[in-house]
């Protein structure tokens, strides 16, 4: 079945609404609420051709010009870190505090800049080759409202340093936040040395403006941080695309783990940022036989169980039925634990980061990405029954997967049979990002598409220099 252009925009307008609780027409401000300037324009012709003069400029930008201007984005980065945690979570209504402070200063530290694009040389009696990585030019890329300044933090690092100019359309419900990063960091651009308007937006983003940089002409590449709707109307365009989709992270248990770390470690990932990172755990399947134990190292690390009557009284308040399909009930996604408890009349401290609860493999929060820290655990009776049950549990999407145990055959079968694009063994899903681990970060993990964990050289093209006979003595 095709899917026409304005269904696309339909189900686009769609899952915008679901996220903000807005209409299309309803959900950005006057452009008047943001001053323009530094980067912020009124409509997306006027950011394209400011990104078209300082593209032209970019072409001239040393290499060593570059890392100054890396240096100075993570250093502005991480002076205004929280500051813009606190701007997302008042703006948007998502997640912790702490916790976008956390990504802010990762995507500061751990995005790769232009030491990520390293040339290679081939030499011979026939001459020298060189393979280098050269700027796409004018990148348009759509950026959420769960991570908004980390990604724009990210994105931007990882973008610059290839040496390319970026036309942003923010989240309209995280427009703020978002415009806010991107002035900063120009600011930081320009005080290296760089030129002005290296990062563009406009002031009011919206779902024509979003349609306006996806399909505008001098825009030749598009980074796409968000779900499969809008992936698919970035596709349709025809451009290149380097996309970020949707995941359901599963975690599988067996018997040889850790249970003790295991259950810290899944809390920790499960709970945090209030569960809205598309990498966080999102089910566990665990072996019967420890499942109690499981369980009990969870809840003395933050967690609490909801059984019988209170179970069912949460699920009608999160889900929500519509043509026989379950939807996470917007008004609680991103919201703390304290808070999902408390619409059931149920109090606890802040100590409590997650509600777990014990379901069948077929229940809706198993297939639902709810993006709120409730976690639903399903007990099985061998780790051949719960990789087969995680492998359908994450539906494909090849994002992120957990595996919490010390045989090293079952670790191996589950990289087999998941096929993720971030596979965490013994850990908790953050150290997928390089958050307490080792590796680069990134917030676009471009599985669609391919890419994977993006980085300077994701936002890059090949270019071949040859020199024929060079090293001929004629």
């Amino acid at each position: 079945m095709q899917i026409s252009e304005k269904d696309i925009q339909k189900l686009v307008e769609q899952v915008l609404a679901n996220m903000t609780g807005e209409s299309s027409a309803n959900i950005s401000n006057p452009a008047s609420e943001i001053a323009l300037g530094n980067g912020v324009f009124t409509t997306v012709e006027e950011a394209v051709n400011a990104a078209k003069m300082a593209e032209s400029k970019m072409r001239s930008v040393s290499l060593e010009s570059r890392r100054k201007m890396i240096q100075a984005m993570r250093d502005i980065s991480i002076q205004h870190a929280e500051e813009l945690a606190k701007m997302a979570v008042e703006e948007t209504g998502l997640g912790r505090v702490e916790d976008k402070i956390s990504k802010n200063l990762l995507a500061a530290n751990k995005t790769p800049g232009v030491e990520d694009l390293v040339s290679t040389t081939y030499t011979g009696d026939d001459g020298m080759t060189l393979v280098e990585y050269a700027p796409f030019g004018i990148v348009g890329s759509i950026t959420p409202s769960t991570n908004p300044a980390a990604t724009l933090i990210n994105n931007s690092i990882s973008l610059v340093a290839a040496g390319n100019v970026v036309v942003y359309n923010p989240h309209p419900s995280a427009k703020k936040v978002s415009l806010q990063t991107l002035k900063l960091l120009n600011k930081a651009i320009v005080q290296a040395g760089g030129p002005e308007n290296v990062l563009t937006a406009v002031a009011s983003p919206n779902l024509e403006t979003s349609n306006q940089v996806m399909n505008h002409p001098a825009i030749r590449v598009l980074v796409v941080t968000g779900g499969g709707i809008v992936v698919k109307a970035a596709m349709k365009t025809g451009k290149k695309v380097i996309a970020a989709g949707p995941g359901n992270p599963p975690v599988v248990v067996d018997e040889t783990a850790n249970l003790a770390k295991a259950g810290k470690d899944i809390v920790n990932g499960a709970s945090f940022d209030n569960n809205v990172l598309c990498t966080a755990e999102k089910e566990v399947f665990v072996i019967d036989k420890v499942a109690n134990t499981l369980k009990q190292e969870m809840i003395k690390n933050g967690a609490i169980e909801l059984k019988g009557f209170e179970l069912d009284k949460l699920l009608k308040v999160i889900l929500v039925e519509k043509d026989g399909k379950f939807y996470p009930n917007r008004d609680f996604i991103g919201k703390d634990a304290e808070v999902l408890l408390a619409a059931i009349g149920k109090k606890v401290d802040s100590s409590v980061r997650l509600v777990i609860a014990e379901t069948t493999f077929d229940h809706p929060l198993i297939w639902t990405e709810m993006l709120m820290p409730i976690l639903p655990i399903v007990k099985v009776a061998n780790v051949d029954t719960a990789i087969e049950m995680a492998v359908k549990a994450e539906k494909g999407n090849r994002h992120t997967a957990i595996m919490h145990s010390q045989n090293i055959t079952n670790l191996t079968k589950m990289a087999r049979e998941i096929q993720a694009t971030i596979f965490v063994k013994n850990g908790p899903s953050y150290s997928g990002l390089g958050f307490g681990a080792e590796g680069f970060t990134t917030l676009t993990i471009a599985g669609p598409t391919g890419e994977g964990l993006t980085s300077a050289r994701s936002f890059s093209r090949q270019r071949r220099c040859v020199l024929v006979d060079g090293f001929r003595i004629v």
